[in-house]
């Protein structure tokens, strides 16, 4: 008994720690990119440059440690007509995603956006609805009024709003919303479910590709205008794709040891550390009541959403369904 005891208080700790992990990551890269993007401080004002870096060191780790390494497994399955029609598109939009969502951080508070993001799951039911996945009814009409209403008086209370950021952010939601509409035709279609490592193995490399064709004509020039650089920006970019890579590693050991409830649970946990820390780190965050109350508005709808959907996604699971092989739908990237 007490051998038991132990053994499922050291999964317990085990658990717990990887869900800290997640959080302190998932966290600590969004103020990373903010202080390496903003002027004030590391001054790299190049977010399809960094984006597409990320994207880059994603794609040779995963290869490492998929291929060289063989400490991680990538699931069987992939055929080029799959890539092609379904994982081309998916890494299409998430390459929009990073870049406008990066982008954003250069003209409004990370606090803010991280508010403007509460607005994903009536873009994804809106999107849904359109391509037959989702079905308007009156608890879905309820739940996306609540969370638009709550992002409607956070950004009300907003005191120095600017509505080029605002523009860039609800474009990285849409191709957010986009991304996650593809990843449930790809799951219901071709009936391929992938892990987060796999799916970062296929997608980080098309994702890189579809930036490095804007970055050659809207930042390269500006980069090769600024001349020579420091030291330490190499070094410091190398560590933030490095932490963006480490993040996509929690966000698999959270999924593998617990479950999708689990991780959409530790993501609204992590949104108000991020919202609220933002407040002390970066200087042009400034928060005010109506900001809280509506952003708790909105989360309280989105918990909603979440419960929704995961009720809806258990009646598809099947029991006897690897534990670790997890539908592209339950992957949190779109709170990164």
């Amino acid at each position: 008994m007490a051998d038991r005891y132990t053994k499922w208080m050291k999964e317990e700790f085990k658990t717990y720690a990887y869900i800290l992990v997640y959080i302190a990551l998932s966290s600590g890269q969004i103020f990373f990119n903010k202080w390496v993007l903003s002027s004030k401080e590391m001054n790299f004002p190049y977010p399809l440059g960094l984006t597409l870096l990320h994207m880059v060191f994603s794609s040779v780790l995963c290869f490492l440690v998929t291929k060289v390494v063989k400490i991680m497994k990538v699931e069987e399955g992939m055929t080029l007509d799959i890539y092609i029609w379904s994982v081309v598109p998916i890494g299409a939009m998430f390459a929009m995603t990073l870049w406008l969502g990066n982008t954003a951080y250069l003209y409004i508070s990370v606090a803010f956006a991280q508010m403007l993001k509460a607005i994903m799951p009536v873009a994804v039911f809106i999107l849904g609805v359109l391509a037959g996945l989702e079905v308007m009814n009156t608890r879905m009409l309820l739940i996306m009024s609540v969370i638009s209403f709550g992002v409607l008086v956070a950004s009300y209370g907003e005191i120095s709003i600017s509505w080029i950021g605002v523009v860039y952010q609800m474009g990285g939601v849409v191709g957010e919303a986009l991304r996650l509409i593809f990843m449930e035709i790809f799951v219901k279609r071709k009936g391929l479910k992938l892990n987060p490592i796999s799916m970062m193995y296929y997608v980080s490399p098309c994702s890189a590709v579809c930036l490095l064709i804007p970055w050659i004509f809207l930042e390269m020039p500006k980069m090769d205008a600024r001349g020579t650089w420091s030291f330490k920006q190499p070094l410091i970019l190398t560590l933030n794709s490095l932490c963006t890579f480490a993040l996509n590693i929690s966000v698999f050991l959270v999924i593998s040891h617990t479950s999708a409830l689990t991780i959409r649970v530790a993501g609204v946990v992590k949104d108000w550390v991020v919202v609220l820390l933002s407040a002390l780190i970066f200087a042009d965050t400034t928060l005010t009541p109506i900001n809280l109350f509506g952003y708790a508005v909105a989360i309280a709808g989105v918990v909603a959403y979440n419960n929704h959907k995961l009720k809806k996604e258990a009646t598809r699971v099947s029991p006897a369904e690897p534990a670790e092989s997890v539908p592209l739908v339950s992957t949190p990237n779109s709170n990164r």
